[in-house]
C-alpha cells in the first residue's frame, strides 16, 4: 500500500492566479447581493424616520462606514471586470496559460486602481 494520497490536498496544491480569481469571483459575488441589500433596507429606513439619515451618514463617516464603502467599491469593480474576463471565455478566447494569468493579474490589479481611484474622487462626485 501507497502513502502518496489519492488526490491533491492542500500540502501539494500549487495556487494559480486563476484559481485565486475563480474563488474571489464567487465569494465578490456573495458579497455584493449582500451589500445590495443591506444599501435596499437603508433606504427604506430612510423613508421611514427623519433622524434615520443621520445615523446613515454618521455609520458612513465612520472607520467602518469608510471600510465598508471601499469594500463594496472594490467588490463591485472586481466582479465587473472577472466577468468581461468570463465573457471573452465564453466567446473562446484566452483559455491558453499565459493569456489567463495576465488576464487574471489584470482583474486584481484594474479591481484595485479602480477602487483607488473611485475613493480619491469621492469628493468631486459628491
Amino acid at each position: 500500500m501507497s502513502n502518496n494520497p489519492l488526490s491533491p490536498h492542500i500540502q501539494i496544491y500549487n495556487w494559480h492566479i486563476s484559481s485565486l480569481v475563480s474563488i474571489s469571483h464567487r465569494i465578490t459575488g456573495v458579497i455584493n447581493i449582500l451589500a445590495l441589500s443591506l444599501i435596499c433596507f437603508w433606504i427604506w429606513i430612510l423613508f421611514l424616520e427623519d433622524n434615520s439619515y443621520q445615523i446613515v451618514s454618521n455609520f458612513l463617516n465612520s472607520f467602518f462606514g469608510k471600510f465598508f464603502i471601499i469594500g463594496f467599491v472594490w467588490s463591485y469593480s472586481f466582479q465587473i471586470l472577472s466577468e468581461i474576463r468570463h465573457w471573452f471565455w465564453d466567446l473562446g478566447y484566452g483559455f491558453d496559460l499565459k493569456t489567463s494569468k495576465i488576464t487574471g493579474a489584470l482583474v486584481i490589479l484594474g479591481s484595485i486602481t479602480i477602487t483607488i481611484v473611485l475613493y480619491s474622487l469621492r469628493g468631486l462626485l459628491l
